[in-house]
């Protein structure tokens, strides 16, 4: 179980995030809070990608996530965020093991609207749910942990450290499982699925085991929301937000475990600035900045890093 020099290096940057919001401004802590918490469903989202599928639904999890912890501090009376997050990752998966059986039964744009509409019909249940706040939604509790509480105006910033301890351990995990016979098997599916049968595996399993995962991922980045945010309501599962979803995975890229976090952290800065600076016209910037890197950089910010490598080796 010995990091590789990716591993430590993915370690190392998240120890130097930690240190970082010790010295940010509150503002600043609360935007990486709420990117990071973003970043973990534009990992499910890729690790869909790299299998050859793209989801318009992810909001899906993302809202189950959210609305568990929710659920469970408003109903049952749970404030340990560990619990709180174990429920929501928890209902995410037994959801995702039901429709994962039929969605791993369609490819191309078939998966993605499928996905597409379970979202909304999540949508729709909880505008309809008067007990659930309807459209407005409904606060979440503040947490503890293992019974420790963090005195009053210090949860941003001590939510910011764990969700980045948290990140850390979810980018080494996902970095080994993308170099897994599992995550190697993905990418051929990708690349030729009659010929991953001929191999004698099951590209249905494979692809129903990797949703099933990416939900899990994504759930937990729904629960961190909810957390942070401290509400919750049914945009999390409309189509909007899983298109931007999306629109940072574009911008990253899937060439790498780190970009998703990359470009959620780019993503959060940029729209926080152009709502700042054109209040009425940002959604032209983000559209701009897509398009420049669809242009410029077809394989997503990352390929910045991997150019560099190349000029530094030439």
């Amino acid at each position: 179980m010995r990091l590789n020099r990716t591993e430590l290096i993915l370690l190392g940057v998240a120890l130097l995030l930690a240190a970082g919001g010790l010295i940010a401004p509150q503002w600043l802590v609360f935007l990486l809070t709420m990117a990071l918490a973003k970043s973990m469903v534009v990992q499910g989202v890729v690790m869909q990608m790299r299998a050859g599928l793209v989801t318009f639904g992810q909001g899906l999890y993302f809202c189950v996530g959210g609305y568990a912890v929710g659920m469970s501090g408003h109903f049952l009376d749970i404030s340990d965020l560990a619990l709180l997050l174990v429920i929501g990752v928890g209902a995410a998966v037994l959801l995702a093991m039901l429709l994962g059986l039929l969605m791993t039964r369609y490819r191309e744009i078939f998966f993605a609207m499928l996905s597409l509409a379970f979202s909304m019909i999540l949508y729709g249940v909880l505008v309809k749910s008067s007990a659930l706040g309807s459209t407005d939604g409904f606060n979440v509790k503040a947490w503890s942990l293992f019974g420790w509480s963090p005195a009053q105006g210090q949860a941003p910033l001590a939510l910011f450290i764990i969700i980045v301890g948290v990140c850390a351990v979810l980018a080494v995990l996902l970095h080994r499982y993308s170099r897994s016979s599992a995550g190697m098997m993905c990418e051929a599916i990708r690349e030729n699925e009659v010929r991953v049968e001929y191999l004698g595996q099951s590209p249905r399993w494979v692809l129903y085991m990797n949703y099933v995962a990416a939900a899990a991922v994504s759930a937990l980045g729904g629960g961190f929301m909810a957390l942070s945010a401290g509400h919750i309501d049914p945009e999390m599962a409309y189509w909007i937000t899983s298109g931007e979803f999306v629109f940072i995975a574009l911008l990253g890229g899937t060439a790498h475990v780190a970009a998703p976090f990359i470009a959620a952290i780019v993503f959060a800065v940029v729209r926080t600035y152009a709502i700042e600076l054109v209040p009425h016209s940002w959604q032209m910037i983000l559209g701009f900045t897509l398009l420049a890197i669809i242009v410029f950089l077809p394989k997503g910010l990352w390929s910045l890093f991997t150019g560099q490598a190349r000029r530094a080796k030439a």
